[in-house]
């Protein structure tokens, strides 16, 4: 949405909530697709990120079409956000393939908020605060924990067992698309920045991101017309958390920094380890729980709101004429993204 003096600080709480919300949905998907395991790695992430992205650009067709102009100029941003796009499902789904869903996912998700910061830094010349410097590290710390206790369980379960050389492939790929996804969200958030609607930025970049992700669906996708239960876990991950959830995600992009979005996308694994305990019937050891209580600590600092803080700031800070987005840039209040296949080999 463009930016304007009226969208200021009031939404932030609102949208640090659609953030969480995108995260739960995405959190979904390693459950979902436990009912297609004939479906390869590849496969689901052109099938979600794909087609999800085609829809998001019908969808926001008239908007694209109206801030054409703007989206020419910044073509340089779109075409990076659109690669990264494209890259990201292979590396995510192919990272859980090889290591494991748990490993996978964590690494994925759980590097891309330190990608995330790094980019603003290098890029934009945005500082660390501490305030997101603390979640981030509980973040982390939950995250690495809740890794190694359902690596731990999957190691001891024997079949399940994965040879070292696939476990560091798979987290090589894990940290390409934790890195690929922080560059999508920083390119959507430059966008946004500079005057065009989350729904243009969006619908745009994930757009031709599904476009180039059409061959790879075409190569791989055959198994996915082989049931009607693979067929409706594809049609699934295409429409509740690829294309809603990444609404959900743009609309809060729009409010807050893209390194604090990636930071609260760490619910995801949290959502898809309980899941797993819940619906698949995978156990979670003591070490993971208090991962995921770390987890909550983590979103707790950044999205509970500190009047104090906030009071100061105001009463010493004058007003600016500036789009809402860079105004909220320097409060740390605020996803890939989806979580993989076969939980019930290794836990999500």
């Amino acid at each position: 949405m463009t930016g304007t003096a009226g969208r200021g600080a009031a939404p932030v709480g609102a949208a640090s909530a659609c953030v969480l919300l995108a995260s739960v949905l995405w959190g979904t998907t390693g459950t979902a697709a436990t009912l297609a395991p004939d479906v390869g790695p590849l496969a689901i992430g052109a099938v979600a990120m794909g087609l999800g992205g085609l829809l998001q650009a019908v969808v926001a067709a008239p908007r694209i079409r109206r801030e054409a102009p703007l989206l020419r100029a910044e073509r340089g941003v779109v075409l990076l956000g659109a690669l990264a796009v494209a890259a990201y499902p292979p590396a995510f789904y192919s990272s859980m393939h090889l290591a494991g869903v748990a490993t996978g996912t964590v690494v994925s998700i759980g590097s891309a908020p330190l990608a995330s910061a790094l980019i603003e830094r290098v890029v934009d010349g945005r500082r660390l605060t501490r305030r997101w410097i603390t979640g981030a590290v509980l973040g982390l710390s939950g995250t690495v924990l809740l890794c190694a206790a359902e690596a731990t369980a999957g190691a001891s379960s024997g079949p399940g067992a994965r040879s070292a050389g696939s476990t560091v492939l798979g987290v090589v790929l894990g940290l390409t698309a934790g890195l690929t996804y922080a560059v999508y969200s920083w390119a959507a958030h430059r966008l946004i920045g500079r005057g065009l609607t989350s729904g243009a930025a969006m619908g745009t970049v994930f757009g031709i991101g599904g476009l180039l992700l059409v061959p790879v669906l075409a190569a791989t996708g055959a198994p996915l017309l082989d049931s009607w239960s693979a067929a409706a876990v594809g049609a699934y991950m295409a429409l509740v958390p690829m294309f809603l959830g990444y609404v959900l995600f743009g609309w809060g992009l729009a409010r807050v920094r893209a390194s604090t979005a990636t930071t609260l996308t760490l619910l995801e694994p949290a959502v898809a380890a309980v899941l797993a305990v819940l619906v698949v019937g995978e156990r979670l050891r003591p070490a993971g729980w208090v991962g995921v209580a770390l987890i909550v600590c983590c979103l707790g600092v950044l999205t509970v709101p500190f009047p104090g803080v906030a009071g100061r700031r105001a009463a010493t800070t004058p007003p600016r004429p500036l789009p809402a987005v860079e105004e909220n840039a320097d409060v740390s209040v605020p996803h890939r993204a989806p979580a993989g296949e076969h939980v019930r080999a290794e836990g999500h």
